[in-house]
């Protein structure tokens, strides 16, 4: 059973050494030190930290944002954390400790709001998306041909051009053109 820390800088300019610092003090056996913006979700350290958790092992950081940049980030690297059979403990979040029954119950809590939280967002997504078929909104892409260019394309398909020479002429990609055959 190891104590992980993990410390995590957004850029250059900025120093680790006060995260290692209070990491250490709070008993960590082993630092993973990591520069790179939260935003990103190509956190190498953190993603070979969390293969490497053995069952009992306690991920520690100093506040949590230094470990994710949203709820739902911390949720997923929460459940990675579970899926090992590891703990985690922020210094700073107290409540966030799931090696206690306390911490466990409130990110129990925290994950069920977070859950809701996805479920309206997707029913007002979906409300809004009927609204607009009702009002004759088209939603997706704008086609790259207007009806003119497709009979145009379709035209000269049949007369036996080629899809590439057409999709150049209308400078788009051979796929588009493809397409139309069908």
């Amino acid at each position: 059973m190891a104590i992980v820390g993990y410390a995590r800088v957004s850029t250059d300019g900025q120093t680790l050494d006060g995260q290692v610092e209070q990491l250490t003090a709070a008993g960590a056996d082993r630092i993973v030190q990591e520069t790179a913006s939260g935003a990103k979700t190509d956190r190498s350290g953190l993603a070979k930290l969390l293969n490497a958790l053995q069952p009992g092992d306690v991920l520690l950081v100093t506040r949590l944002d230094r470990l994710a940049r949203s709820t739902r980030d911390l949720l997923n690297v929460l459940a990675a954390i579970a899926d090992a059979g590891a703990g985690f403990r922020s210094l700073a979040d107290t409540w966030a400790d799931t090696t206690t029954a306390h911490g466990r119950l409130m990110v129990t809590i925290l994950g069920g709001l977070a859950e809701f939280e996805r479920e309206l967002i997707k029913a007002r997504t979906s409300e809004g998306r009927q609204r607009a078929k009702e009002l004759g909104v088209h939603l997706g892409r704008k086609p790259k041909l207007t009806p003119y260019q497709v009979r145009e394309a379709r035209k000269r398909l049949e007369g036996g051009e080629t899809a590439t020479s057409i999709a150049k002429s209308f400078n788009v990609h051979r796929s588009t053109i493809d397409r139309l055959k069908a």
